[in-house]
């Protein structure tokens, strides 16, 4: 019992003289890390009889709970310090005058959608829209996805409570693809269309945002093969990284509305500590990177959308418009696109003017 309660006594009196966090992840791994010793106090429950351990156990169960509470507490009013001492470092003066030259800047996830746009433009493509408040007949069934189908599992959907006039769900799409359905649906064939947008999963993390972007594309025709899907990727990320050395691996996948579905895998070396695209992933100091995921459209998408799929064939692909800047740019984390810092803007924004051309170059500078 002496010494657990030195033990305690020891514990709060660290954690509580704990300036900073670095030093309180120290005194957390020294207590609770595995070879801690605390840790190491559970590991002799093993060694003692029922009726002691039954006792220590229950012993060791409270001091550990009472660190790791102390821990957490402390971490919680250190954070909020930093908080505090940055957002009073920080202030800004809004009775200043608004400075005589205009120093907004377009964001790069908006510059990427103008490069893309103006690439694809160039290949025969139309922009189509969709709406961002899907319903589960677009998002997932018409895509070959009905509620028993496991790829639903592969999205972490947003669901709104109440259902539509037809009984359906709603949910804030997982994808850009429901525009595929609905230019079908709309349009008809033949199709040539890439679709831009805004969607939605519960995932957050340095490469993961709950709201991020995406670009899909789709084209419908007669005597579509895969070798006109390569064509057209390798073209795009040719012109999209303005490098002829660009060299594609097409990988065989799964996704629910192609068939037979393939990923894509470009070449790349790492230069001054980011990734820069371009040569064989097979060469030295280079590596293949995953960028694409795309296939030939399942005939049951294509009957969705109300044609024939004995007459009609296609190719669909999708990617990242926010990953895609950052492979471009050189930005290393996704939530710095969304936190609203203006000196992030300032550093990674672009001029009301740098509007991209094929002809001057997509790949204006930041």
């Amino acid at each position: 019992m002496a010494d657990t309660d030195s033990l305690l006594a020891e514990a709060l009196a660290k954690i509580a003289e704990a300036d900073t966090l670095d030093l309180l992840e120290q005194h957390r791994v020294a207590f609770l890390g595995k070879k801690g010793s605390i840790s190491a106090l559970m590991k002799t429950l093993g060694g003692m009889s029922p009726e002691e351990r039954s006792e220590a156990g229950a012993r060791f169960n409270v001091l550990r709970t009472e660190v790791a509470d102390a821990l957490a507490a402390r971490k919680v009013a250190l954070e909020s310090a930093a908080l505090e001492a940055k957002l009073a470092s920080e202030t800004l003066d809004l009775s200043l005058p608004a400075p005589e030259a205009s120093t907004g800047s377009v964001h790069p996830v908006s510059q990427v959608m103008d490069e893309l746009a103006e690439i694809f433009a160039d290949m025969g493509f139309a922009v189509a829209t969709g709406p961002e408040i899907e319903d589960d007949w677009h998002n997932f069934t018409a895509l070959n996805m009905p509620e028993s189908h496991p790829a639903r599992a592969m999205h972490d959907t947003f669901y709104f409570p109440d259902s539509d006039e037809q009984g359906r769900s709603m949910l804030l799409r997982t994808h850009t693809s429901p525009v595929q359905i609905r230019s079908m649906l709309k349009e008809g064939a033949p199709l040539r269309i890439i679709a831009p947008g805004r969607v939605y999963r519960s995932d957050s993390d340095a490469t993961h945002t709950p709201m991020f972007h995406q670009i899909e594309g789709l084209v419908i025709d007669k005597g579509i093969h895969l070798g006109h899907l390569k064509w057209t990727l390798e073209t795009f990320l040719k012109a999209f990284f303005e490098r002829d050395d660009i060299v594609l691996r097409l990988r065989p996948s799964y996704f629910p509305f192609t068939e037979p579905s393939v990923e894509v895998d470009v070449g790349y070396s790492m230069e001054k500590g980011r990734r820069v695209v371009g040569g064989s992933g097979d060469d030295e100091g280079h590596a293949w990177m995953e960028v694409l995921g795309s296939g030939m459209v399942n005939r049951k998408v294509i009957e969705f959308g109300g044609l024939d799929p004995d007459e009609w064939q296609g190719f669909a692909f999708g990617t990242g418009v926010d990953r895609l800047a950052m492979l471009k740019y050189g930005m290393d984390d996704l939530r710095a696109f969304f936190d609203g810092d203006l000196r992030w803007m300032k550093h990674y924004g672009f001029a009301a003017l740098d509007v991209p051309t094929l002809s001057g170059g997509v790949g204006v500078s930041a």
